[in-house]
């Protein structure tokens, strides 16, 4: 295609956040199919996506003109007042000409945002003139300065401002920019701005302001900035509206839009012609580590800091070990990544010092040796067959990615230490943009164009829920959600429209965890952003930075480390032993008795219901074993029979075969199963003679699935694998045989990191479990749903926890006589403050009575709200008097101890007490006692969950027959197997199916957790009366498993309790004393049974002496099972127990 004669230069993309609709490698691709030899991105005051479209123009064939339209503040930059003269954000368009360029457009980003923000990032003429150089600038759309002086006759100011603004850039290099969008104002605006040009010689230049690619796109465009004002695309009082002609136009519409001005569309080859710059990459921009005198370099002081520490952390180093140390140091200083590691070296050992717990390593950091010797890890990478490769490969040139884990509790004071050691103008966080993923798009969508909420639902749900699942991928693997695409218009439009947004940038938010250090001040080297949270970010996104050689490392925060950190402090404090994370042994058979339980609540990476079913059906008996769980529990393992084989293999039960001896030595930990990433490389290195460099470049080529490379790779695995014995049919069987499991490999690196704190934590669980599972609790304190499940593991354990009391408890859960005591600040409405103020007060001594409590306790920290929840969670059950008289005299306590604490303050409680003041014993009010089911709900109303009882205690032992999962046990159940359980009502989300009818998904709570019952409509408009919020009911149902662990039950029925029994139960079984139960007691049994009459068997259960002496079943005496005959039964001198069976 011949070369174009125009060229855009005003574009905005989908980093001009809700504004824009054009995917950057969209826009360049197009350039390129129009023949144009350039293309310019402009977005609004930012450079979000400079980078990303700078590589996809090259990619394209096309040139990369970076850009912004920025706006000027006319009153400057630091204004924040709304004074007539001073409200114009004036537009103006900015070009990159140079390198000298872009980094002052990187300033001038960073300013607008960090000084200029107000509403928007601003920059002033200022600033402007203060980074002018290698820019070229266009004086903007008709939200431009020129062009809004000019349209409101204010011609004089209009000619000093164009003057102004050429003066401020360098001769040649400001443009006044002509636009023809249709719109009245800019055909009025065209002539006098020609008039400008001749009379200023400012030339002119055309462009068109592209906010979405093509024509068709203009519907898609307008119902993204519906998105961003959250309005409906039907209201009429809407003010921002899509404009039909701001799609991008080939040359050949940009020519006929400008008849008269052929030198406006020349002047952009002109500009795109100035425009040469190239993104300078792969130059390193580490920061310089400050040296400890006498050393005279990084490498030097990096290989002397390993080689003192390898002795403490290796026992024996052997010629292998020095060599290994040895090679990595060399690749290190090669790359010229010392100072990395020097960076990393000392973050953690800065938290070291301050004794804030540092994690076991993470990713395949763990794989390297002078990792393990710096203590940035903690496993030894030459005893579990890591390799320093999959790290830092030799042969492929890329920044080292070292992430570090800090306890979570304290992740902060690293932050800090970080900003004071390279200066807060060399470090910030990183951004990440939240995007238009499929159901989040159709559900933004639906409401724009008021689809009904249900409609939208129904739909949504029918999108797999899996990471990355597009709306094409849904259509492909959903057949219901295809036909109605193909059938209902209504469905169609949405998901049309929900195509084209899909996957835009939607808001700007900082990463979790990634921080930046550059060697000087950051705006040499990217921009930087303001969140709405104040927090100061990169405009670039994390995978960007690591290509322009930035230093990142993320800072993770960890809760586990402070669950391992509280526990081995409760251990030395109660039981006067000190315990050495560090040095817990790997082999120790309490800890894989209790994996082998799958008793793992608590256990780092082992607790879901799905990876105990795991851990029960591998049995592990080695630390190899649990490194091989982690990498088996993923959705790639589950689903095909990698996990089957594991398990077969390592119990014998199929032979082990490989397809040649030297398999052995690498697959034998796995029992045959190519499990990890590492394997792939050992095999590729040990048959085929690939380096490990290499066979780390063939493990991504596998797992990106690039064809081109893959063929490469087989011809030289095949020729190298028959160079060393094996034949070229052998050689081709390995190699597809590796392919395949390489999309299932894990990085062995980090599955063992973390397969450290797996053992760290089950070793404390196993000898320490009061302190484990306190501990546990401290760290989910805010969560109730998650203290539940604690408690009910506490009870299997056997570890007693203590109700709440203000008077033996701290700030969270603690221990006491082997006992657990419960962490006031867990109770609702209450807080870690309020608690500090009571254990400030208690230092004194404890607390007598209310009035006591009330008048030493700061009630500016504990007010009457903390004070009512202590009451009702039992916490001051300690005191005298009910919860009911306490809460009744609560407000004349707080007046009186108010009063108190005021005449304190003033000086004056020590003149009341010589005057004869009030007597510091208050009685309570007299008030009546709540009932079990009042103290209950508010008691759970304070603690979030049932503590001292539960309304299912007196039905559980009676239903227990009838009953076959709780919320413990659900998780080991099959698909769609039949279950029968009980549970108390909580919260239910009702929504209509596609039928129009209603169903629902309704929380309930046993006494082991919390579940969800799926309620479909024939059920629930059955049932629905008996699902009233705290109902008890019996459910009767199917399971259905979930993606990522999630197990409900679909109801099939739902009754009362009453019903249940009445309909359920099959027989009536009677546990009866031998020793107590006589003719009298039988008697009266037969007498309460001729009441009930029906068709239920009666089965007695007779002991004596501790010991059942057998079943017998009455023949005659057949009963109708109603709750009144089993509480009349209950009754009977020597009868134990009555339950119910099916």
């Amino acid at each position: 295609m011949p070369a174009a004669g125009f060229v855009h230069l005003h574009n905005h993309s989908e980093y001009s956040l809700l504004d824009g609709a054009i995917r950057v490698k969209d826009l360049a691709e197009t350039a390129k199919a129009m023949g144009m030899s350039a293309v310019a991105l402009t977005d609004h005051g930012n450079l979000f996506g400079a980078i990303p479209f700078y590589r996809a123009a090259v990619e394209a064939g096309v040139k990369p003109i970076l850009g912004m339209e920025t706006y000027v503040a006319e009153g400057g930059m630091r204004e924040r007042s709304r004074t007539p003269g001073q409200t114009h954000n004036d537009h103006l368009t900015l070009l990159v000409r140079d390198e000298e360029g872009y980094r002052n457009l990187i300033k001038l980003t960073s300013l607008a945002y960090l000084e200029g923000f107000y509403y928007r990032p601003r920059v002033d003429l200022e600033a402007l003139a203060a980074h002018r150089g290698g820019l070229v600038a266009m004086s903007g759309c008709l939200q431009g300065g020129v062009a809004r002086l000019l349209l409101a006759g204010r011609l004089d100011e209009a000619r000093e401002l164009a003057a102004r603004l050429a003066s401020v850039f360098e001769p040649g290099c400001f443009y006044l920019e002509i636009q023809n969008h249709g719109i009245p104002e800019e055909a009025a605006l065209r002539p006098l701005l020609a008039e400008l040009a001749a009379g200023t010689g400012i030339p002119l230049v055309a462009t068109n302001d592209c906010h979405y690619l093509r024509a068709e796109d203009h519907v898609a465009h307008d119902v993204l900035l519906c998105l961003q004002t959250g309005k409906e695309i039907d209201d009429p009082a809407r003010v921002m509206r899509s404009h039909p002609e701001t799609y991008f136009k080939s040359p050949e519409q940009m020519a006929a839009l400008f008849p008269e001005y052929p030198e406006a569309l020349a002047a952009t080859l002109e500009i795109a012609e100035k425009c040469s710059f190239t993104l300078p990459e792969g130059r390193s921009q580490l920061p310089r580590f400050p040296l400890p005198e006498g050393c005279e370099s990084a490498a030097g002081y990096l290989e002397r800091l390993v080689m003192e520490n390898l002795p403490k952390r290796v026992a024996h180093v052997t010629d292998e070990v020095l060599e290994r140390a040895r090679y990595e140091l060399s690749v290190i200083e090669r790359m010229e990544f010392e100072g990395y590691f020097l960076v990393v070296w000392d973050i953690v050992n800065a938290a070291r010092e301050r004794g804030i717990p540092v994690g076991a390593g993470r990713g395949s950091a763990a794989g390297s040796l002078v990792c393990y010797a710096l203590g940035i890890t903690a496993i030894n990478p030459l005893e579990h067959g890591l390799l320093f490769e999959r790290m830092l490969n030799p042969e492929r040139v890329s920044m080292p990615d070292i992430d570090v884990d800090f306890c979570d509790e304290r992740r902060q004071e690293v932050i800090e230490h970080v900003i004071a050691k390279y200066g807060k103008d060399n470090v910030c966080q990183i951004i990440t943009f939240g995007r238009l993923a499929a159901r989040a798009v159709l559900r933004d969508v639906g409401r724009v164009l008021k689809v009904p909420y249900a409609d939208v639902d129904r739909l949504t749900k029918m999108i797999p829920p899996q990471v990355g699942t597009t709306l094409s991928k849904a259509l492909q693997a959903v057949p219901e959600l295809d036909a109605l695409y193909k059938k209902d218009e209504t469905v169609k439009k949405l998901i049309d429209l929900s195509f084209a947004l899909e996957g835009l940038a939607r808001h700007a938010s900082t990463h979790a965890a990634g921080m930046v250090i550059t060697p000087t001040r950051l705006v040499d080297h990217v921009p930087l952003f303001r969140s709405n949270k104040g927090e100061i970010t990169t405009q670039y996104e994390m995978k960007i930075l690591e290509k322009l050689g930035i230093l990142k490392i993320d800072v993770l925060g960890l809760k586990t480390l402070s669950q391992i950190h509280n526990t081995v402090a409760l251990v030395a404090e109660h039981e006067g032993v000190r315990i050495d994370v560090d040095k817990i042994p790997f082999d120790d058979p309490a800890v894989y008795e209790l994996l082998r339980r799958g008793q793992t609540v608590g256990v780092f990476q082992l607790e879901s219901s799905g990876m105990r079913d795991l851990l029960r059906r591998i049995e592990p008996t080695n630390f190899g074993d649990v490194t091989a769980i982690n990498a088996l529990y993923r959705p790639g393992p589950l689903g095909s029979d990698m996990v089957s084989d594991f398990i077969e293999c390592k119990h014998g039960r199929k032979k082990i075969e490989y397809e040649d001896p030297r398999l052995e030595p690498i697959l034998a930990e796995t029992y045959g199963v190519i499990l990890y990433q590492e394997q792939v490389m050992r095999i590729a290195s040990d048959l085929a003679g690939f380096t490990l460099g290499e066979a780390d470049k063939l493990r991504r080529a596998m797992a990106k699935k690039d064809q081109k490379e893959m063929d490469r790779k087989r011809q030289a695995f095949v020729e190298g694998a028959t160079t060393r014995g094996l034949s070229r049919k052998k050689a081709i069987k390995i190699f597809d045989l590796i392919n395949f499991f390489a999309g299932y490999g894990f990085n062995k690196s980090h599955s063992a990191a973390y397969a450290v704190i797996s053992i760290q934590t089950a070793f404390l669980k196993a000898h320490h479990p009061a302190a484990f599972m306190a501990a546990s609790m401290t760290c989910d304190m805010a969560n109730t749903d998650r203290l539940v499940v604690l408690l009910d593991e506490c009870r299997s354990l056997g570890v007693a926890v203590r109700p709440p009391d203000v008077n033996s408890g701290g700030v969270g859960f603690g221990l006491s006589g082997g006992e657990i005591t419960y962490g006031l600040a867990a109770i609702k409405n209450v807080g870690v403050q309020a608690i500090e103020a009571v254990l400030e007060a208690r230092r004194r001594g404890p607390f007598t009575d209310l009035f006591d409590f009330c008048e030493r306790v700061d009630l500016r920290q504990a007010n009457r709200r903390v004070i009512e929840s202590l009451i009702q969670s039992g916490a001051m059950d300690c005191l005298p008097g009910t919860r009911a008289e306490k809460t009744a005299s609560l407000d004349r306590m707080l007046s009186r101890a108010s009063r108190r604490q005021g005449e304190r303050e003033r000086g004056q409680g020590f003149l009341g007490f010589l005057e004869g003041g009030e007597s510091r014993t208050v009685p309570l009010d007299a008030a009546p006692d709540w009932d079990d089911a009042t103290r209950l709900h508010r008691e759970r109303e304070s603690l979030g969950f049932y503590f001292s009882g539960h309304p299912l205690d007196r039905w559980n032992d009676v239903l227990g027959g009838l009953l076959s999962v709780s919320s413990r046990t659900l998780g080991g159940k099959r698909d769609r197997e039949a279950v029968v359980c009980a549970a108390l009502v909580g919260e239910q989300r009702v929504i209509m199916d596609r039928k129009g009818n209603p169903m629902a998904f309704v929380t309930v709570e046993d006494l082991h957790g919390t579940f969800e019952v799926i309620v479909f409509s024939d059920c629930y408009q059955k049932r629905r009366a008996k699902l009233q919020q705290d109902s008890l009911v019996v459910v009767a149902g199917k399971v259905a498993m979930k993606d990522r662990g999630e197990v409900k039950i679909i109801a099939d029925e739902i009754y009362t309790i009453e019903e249940a029994v009445q309909i359920l139960a099959r027989r009536v079984h009677l546990t009866i004393r031998g020793e107590t139960f006589g003719e009298r007691e039988l008697e009266r049994m037969k007498e309460i049974m001729a009441r009930h009459p029906g068709t239920r068997e009666v089965v007695f259960h007779v002991r004596e002496n501790g010991r059942e002496r057998g079943a017998v079943r009455a023949r005659m005496a057949k009963v109708s099972p109603r709750v009144e005959l089993l509480r009349e039964l209950e009754t009977i001198g020597g009868v134990e127990h009555v339950e119910i069976s099916r």
